[in-house]
């Protein structure tokens, strides 16, 4: 901490704001156990955050059931006891969307401040923000209406344009002064990385296992002489079989090991398929319901996590599927609501009729 300088290398620039978070709470409590506290307090308290989302999109046995999921998920217990960025993470996009959802909901321009002021501090959280803002952007982008838009950009069409040229100046002269070189070439590296150590080994997570597309990839350099975009496209095939086993596998790994010759297997493929089961439900009656406009930022901030693994690599701990979790048990959660509301009206309507028949015949 008395040493440490702020250079331009991607852990520092992309992880800064983590960074500075974790440098100002060890300043302040200088144990790193109460760093640890601090990070179960605040995922113990965002369980607030997933009840108040769901009731705004939906309803209070929604709310109270995806509540129960998130506060018993092992998942988010597990990344609050180590000091990496998913437990702050995970909470700061819960209080994004949460005040994402009550500016849409009351109007109060507090919430919008909020939304943009947390969006921004994501994106320089850790590398996985601005795939998660950039989708969260689209929520917005899907809300907006058409001709307030255009009526927007014609009265300030030259602020923008000047703002953009600004940008654009700012850029080059960055750029020109060989100011991000530390940058750029730290991106590339971990782009190789990524490339020869995990896509040419076809792994689906960041080590070897027996789920894995395994191919004879080609290195030949001969697309804009970039080694990236050669290995991409030249192997292109092989990328797309890798990243379909990788969507499979942010399932589970069980999904690999499927036994419908056996009673035990049919049991054990009932019992993980039904999270699923319940999560396609509760998207069919999202959709049924006329809610998918006001409910896609939960599909936003799940796509955000699935992403982000599906491109790069799933950690063999479904670390970086965390952020997605609360968003998929409100789903989940709704899908199960519907199939409570939907018993209740059946056993209402039988026991109707069974009490109508006792009288009948009583007579």
């Amino acid at each position: 901490m008395v040493n440490y300088k702020i250079g331009l290398d991607m852990n520092d620039i992309l992880y800064i704001g983590y960074n500075i978070l974790l440098t100002l709470l060890l300043a302040i409590f200088k144990d790193p156990i109460a760093v640890i506290f601090i990070q179960m307090v605040v995922a113990a308290l965002s369980v607030i955050l997933v009840y108040k989302i769901s009731m705004l999109i939906f309803n209070r046995l929604t709310a109270i059931i995806a509540s129960v999921l998130y506060a018993y998920s092992w998942d988010i217990t597990l990344w609050s006891t180590y000091i990496l960025t998913d437990s702050f993470f995970i909470s700061l996009l819960l209080l994004s969307i949460y005040c994402l959802l009550k500016f849409y909901d009351s109007g109060k321009n507090v919430y919008k401040v909020l939304f943009i002021v947390t969006a921004l501090y994501m994106l320089v959280f850790r590398p996985a923000g601005i795939i998660t803002v950039s989708f969260l952007l689209l929520y917005v982008v899907i809300k907006l209406d058409r001709a307030t838009v255009w009526a927007f950009f014609k009265k300030y069409n030259y602020i923008i344009g000047s703002v953009f040229l600004a940008g654009v100046l700012v850029a080059m002269v960055v750029l020109s002064g060989n100011k991000l070189d530390p940058l750029i070439a730290s991106m590339q590296f971990n782009a190789k990385k990524v490339l020869y150590n995990v896509y040419a080994t076809g792994w689906i997570f960041d080590k070897a296992s027996a789920f894995d597309h395994k191919y004879r990839p080609n290195y030949t350099i001969n697309i804009m002489d970039s080694l990236i975009l050669s290995f991409i496209i030249n192997n292109w095939d092989n990328i797309l079989m890798l990243y379909g086993r990788r969507a499979l596998a942010l399932v589970g790994r069980w999904v690999f090991t499927v036994d419908l010759t056996s009673v035990r297997g049919v049991l054990r493929f009932g019992w993980y398929s039904l999270p699923v089961m319940m999560f396609l439900i509760g998207t069919i009656e999202i959709i049924r319901n006329g809610l998918s406009k006001k409910a896609s930022v939960l599909w936003m901030a799940i796509l955000a996590s699935c992403v982000f693994c599906i491109v790069f690599f799933i950690d063999s701990m479904y670390r970086y599927r965390a952020p997605g979790l609360p968003f998929m048990f409100i789903t989940v959660a709704y899908g199960v609501d519907r199939i409570i509301q939907l018993i209740i009206v059946v056993t209402k309507k039988y026991v109707g009729k069974l009490l109508w028949n006792k009288r009948k015949y009583s007579l």
